[in-house]
C-alpha cells in the first residue's frame, strides 16, 4: 500500500515598493506566511522599487527576466504578486513567464475557501470569488483554463472557472439571495440578544493575534486555535459567566490583515458588522510581533471602512508571557488597555474588569419604587439595561437597575 501526500507548491513572491521598501519587505514576509497557510513553500522573493506599478506587467521588463530565471532555477509552480493584478497584468505576466500567476487576493480567497466550514462562510467566500472573477474576466478565458490545480483553484464554484460573465452574474444573484436569507436569520438572532440585557463584546484583531485562544479561555468554546493566519473563519458567540454571576457575551470575528481584499470586505460585511452591534469592542493585539503598530493601524482602518468608529474599545496586549523584557505597550485610541496571556490566563480577570468598567461608563443607576400599575417599566429596564435588584413590597415594586444614559428619561418622573 502506497502512502501519498499533497505535493507542496513552490512559489516565487514578487512585490513592488512604490514608497517605503521596508513596508514591502514586511508585506512579502506576511505573504510568505499566507503561502504556508495555503500549503505552499516560498523558494524566492523579488522586490522592485518603482514610482508606480507597471500598468501592463506589474513589474518592469528587467525584473520579469529575473523572475523567469528564478522560476526555472527553483522549478517554481507559481508566481505570487503582493498586490491585486489587473486582467491585463495577469495575461501579460503569464504569457511572459509561462507559469501560473496569482495575486495576494487570490491567495487569501483560497485560504478562506479552505477554512470556511459553515454554510454562511462558504457562501461568503463564493460571493467574493465570483465578484473577483467577474472583475477579471476580460480577456482571461485562456488564462482561467490554464490554472490547473493548487492555490487559487479551490473552494465553492471552482468547477465553473470558464463560465462567462452572464453565468457569473446569475450565480452572484443566487448567492446574494441565499446570503440575504442567512443575514435575516442573523438579524433575528441579534435582536433576540438585544432583548436580553447581557452585554455583547466583539473580539477584533489582526489575524493570528490570539482571538480564538482568548475566546476558548473565556468560554471554553473549543474554537480551532493554530499558529496560522486565518486559523478560524466563521464567527462564534459564547457566554462568559463571572464568579459573582455577571454575564458577558463574546463574539469572535474574522481576523484582519494588510490589503484585505475589497471583495472580502463586501462579502463578509454581515459577519464583520457583529462589531457594529456590540456594546464594546475588545481589540486583541499580538504584543510580541515587531510590526504590532502597523497591525493595529490595519485593524482601526478596517473598522473605519466598516463605519465602526463610535464604539468604546478595550485593547488587550496578548502573549505578554513571551516578552523578553519590560516594554511599553500603548494604544492611544483605546479607552483602556490591559496586558494578558490568553494561553496561560494571565490578566484575564483584569481584562474583564476593564470591559465591565467601560460598559458601565455609559450607564446610570436607577433606584425607585414603582406602582404596580407601572409594572411594564420593569420589563423596559430589563430590555434596555440590567435589573440588579427587584422586590415586591406593600407600596409597590422596588427596583434597582443599571440603565444606558440615553434611556434613563423613560424612568424619570
Amino acid at each position: 500500500m502506497y502512502e501519498t501526500e499533497e505535493q507542496q507548491e513552490r512559489i516565487v513572491l514578487v512585490g513592488v515598493a512604490t514608497a517605503d521598501e521596508e513596508e514591502t519587505v514586511k508585506s512579502l514576509d506576511e505573504l510568505e506566511e499566507l503561502g504556508q497557510t495555503a500549503g505552499a513553500i516560498t523558494v524566492a522573493k523579488v522586490i522592485q522599487n518603482r514610482e508606480r506599478f507597471h500598468p501592463g506587467t506589474y513589474i518592469g521588463k528587467g525584473k520579469i527576466e529575473e523572475v523567469r530565471e528564478l522560476v526555472h532555477r527553483y522549478h517554481a509552480d507559481a508566481v505570487v504578486c503582493d498586490d491585486e493584478l489587473s486582467p491585463a497584468q495577469f495575461h501579460n505576466l503569464q504569457e511572459t513567464l509561462d507559469v501560473k500567476v496569482i495575486d495576494r487576493t487570490v491567495m487569501i480567497l483560497d485560504i478562506f475557501a479552505k477554512r470556511a466550514s459553515t454554510s454562511e462562510g462558504k457562501l461568503q467566500v463564493e460571493l467574493a470569488q465570483l465578484r473577483y472573477r467577474a472583475s477579471h474576466l476580460i480577456g482571461g478565458r485562456s488564462e482561467l483554463s490554464r490554472l490547473g490545480g493548487g492555490i487559487g483553484t479551490r473552494g465553492p464554484g471552482e468547477q465553473k472557472l470558464e463560465m462567462d460573465r452572464r453565468l457569473i452574474k446569475e450565480r452572484i444573484t443566487i448567492v446574494k439571495r441565499e446570503l440575504a436569507q442567512v443575514q435575516r436569520t442573523r438579524m433575528i438572532t441579534r435582536k433576540k440578544r438585544q432583548a436580553n440585557p447581557m452585554p455583547v463584546v466583539a473580539i477584533v484583531g489582526y489575524t493570528n493575534a490570539g482571538k480564538s485562544t482568548l475566546l476558548n479561555r473565556l468560554t471554553g468554546a473549543g474554537v480551532l486555535s493554530e499558529d496560522k493566519l486565518f486559523a478560524t473563519l466563521d464567527p462564534t458567540t459564547r457566554k462568559h459567566v463571572r464568579e459573582d454571576g455577571e454575564e458577558l457575551l463574546f463574539t469572535d470575528t474574522v481576523g484582519f490583515i494588510r490589503k484585505l481584499p475589497h471583495h472580502l470586505i463586501q462579502a463578509f460585511r454581515s459577519t464583520l458588522e457583529e462589531a457594529k452591534y456590540a456594546d464594546v469592542i475588545l481589540h486583541v493585539v499580538d504584543s510580541v510581533n515587531p510590526d504590532l503598530d502597523a497591525q493595529m493601524y490595519t485593524v482601526y482602518d478596517t473598522l473605519r471602512r466598516l463605519e465602526i468608529e463610535d464604539k468604546k474599545i478595550v485593547t488587550a496586549f496578548n502573549k505578554v508571557d513571551r516578552l523578553e523584557q519590560s516594554v511599553i505597550l500603548k494604544d492611544l485610541r483605546a479607552d483602556q488597555t490591559v496586558r494578558i496571556s490568553a494561553k496561560h490566563g494571565q490578566g484575564i480577570e483584569e481584562m474583564v474588569d476593564a470591559l465591565i468598567g467601560v460598559l458601565k461608563e455609559g450607564q446610570v443607576m436607577v433606584e425607585k419604587v414603582l406602582d404596580y400599575a407601572d409594572g411594564a417599566k420593569v420589563n423596559l429596564m430589563r430590555k434596555y439595561g440590567q435589573v440588579l435588584e427587584e422586590d415586591y413590597r406593600d407600596n409597590g415594586i422596588y427596583v434597582k437597575a443599571s440603565i444606558p444614559k440615553e434611556y434613563a428619561y423613560l424612568f424619570v418622573e
